[in-house]
């Protein structure tokens, strides 16, 4: 059975492609960015393009689609996360997550909580929202039409897409491997630095740490083709960013002491960067014993990690890493009461900036070099500002 279009196998291949990124581009750019995080606006025809395309490709309803990612925000990797692999196993969101996501979008609470702020205008109530099958056999009727028996195969990808990637593997191996740029407090993994695949979703752990930023790369490496195509976007004046990630900067640079408490997980990275990594080397080329040794490579990455994070197991191999060498357990010390000073919501910023101040006064005396310039940098900083509030 032809279409009416007929062309190479490659040409299928590519066809198919196109669709399915087009649909990655639409969930990522509309879905996520724009309705879920508010992080920009979208002109409404835009903004209408891509709800009639997920209509066509996926029957998401963007009020349920938008509820169910927020709560996954605001109760990670906990009993309530809707599709936490730290919680129902890798391979259960892995290969199941359309379905934990099917199962909280019927969740009205949820919904209630969660959804505000969605279309609700005529079309989402009476064609998207009431129909979501109807464009996804709308859709099946088109591919076959223009494709013959090819279509059905390419429809076929098309509605297996999204389910795997997005509630798959983005939910799954995003929060269960890879690397982390920031110490946020969940499991979040940057899947690739190269985030062209799913739409710049493979750097997950950039998105957790900054949840309201429409861009989602934030190391000089990585590349995010969903901020590509919202640059094309703004630039020809259909889109509008809101919000970005602060740019990664070295503590060494003139950054005023306000934008440090504003930008704690890059401030935690660096003082992961320039203490904790330093002083672990320091403390590897230093010990001898080959047990020791193996201790400390092993708890390389516990040293800088939220310990909410950490299970039994994990906490057992830090605790008798720190009790191995007193550097360490300095820099582990001072690193959580570092962390502590955030967790203060009620403080105002100067009470903030004048618990940094004690905190660097402690550190310089801590004997450690590392962190005692971290600690003297720091307080340069610190101390003008607080100059700077006291005379205004």
């Amino acid at each position: 059975m032809h279409g009416l279009l007929e062309l190479s196998t490659w040409g299928y291949v590519a066809v198919a492609l196109a669709l399915t990124h087009l649909t990655i581009v639409s969930v990522t750019v509309y879905l996520h960015r724009h309705q879920a995080h508010r992080a920009l606006d979208l002109h409404p025809v835009v903004a209408h393009a891509f709800r009639f395309w997920l209509w066509l490709t996926t029957g998401m309803v963007t009020k349920e689609w938008a509820a169910v990612h927020r709560k996954h925000h605001a109760r990670c990797e906990g009993p309530e996360d809707p599709h936490s692999p730290q919680v129902a196993g890798i391979w259960r969101v892995l290969f199941g997550g359309a379905l934990l996501y099917r199962r909280e979008a019927q969740n009205r609470e949820t919904l209630e909580k969660y959804g505000r702020g969605t279309p609700d205008d005529w079309l989402e109530r009476r064609v998207y929202g009431a129909h979501p099958a109807l464009g996804i056999l709308l859709m099946l009727a088109v591919n076959v039409v223009l494709f013959g028996a090819v279509g059905l195969l390419i429809w076929l990808v098309q509605m297996v897409w999204i389910p795997f990637w997005a509630a798959g593997v983005i939910n799954g191996v995003g929060h269960y491997f890879g690397y982390r740029n920031y110490e946020c407090p969940d499991a979040s993994r940057n899947i690739f630095p190269w985030g062209i695949l799913i739409g710049g979703e493979e750097l997950h752990n950039n998105h957790h740490t900054y949840a309201s930023s429409a861009k989602l790369s934030s190391k000089w490496y990585e590349f995010d083709i969903g901020w590509m195509y919202i640059r094309l976007l703004e630039t020809v004046g259909l889109a509008r960013v809101k919000k970005v990630a602060p740019k990664p900067a070295p503590l060494h640079a003139a950054q005023a002491a306000q934008a440090l408490l504003a930008n704690r997980f890059q401030l935690m990275a660096q003082y992961a960067r320039h203490v904790v990594a330093r002083v672990h080397r320091d403390e590897l080329r230093e010990v001898a014993d080959p047990r020791r040794r193996s201790l400390l490579r092993r708890a390389r990455r516990l040293l800088v990690r939220d310990e909410t994070l950490l299970d039994e197991r994990r906490r057992a191999r830090l605790a008798a890493a720190l009790a191995d060498s007193p550097r360490l357990e300095a820099v582990y010390r001072y690193k959580e009461q570092l962390q502590g000073i955030w967790r203060q919501s009620a403080r105002t910023q100067e009470q903030r900036l004048n618990d940094l101040l004690a905190w660097c006064r402690e550190a310089e005396r801590s004997g450690v070099r590392a962190l005692q310039e971290f600690a003297q940098t720091l307080r340069a900083h610190c101390a003008t500002q607080v100059g700077t509030l006291a005379a205004s």
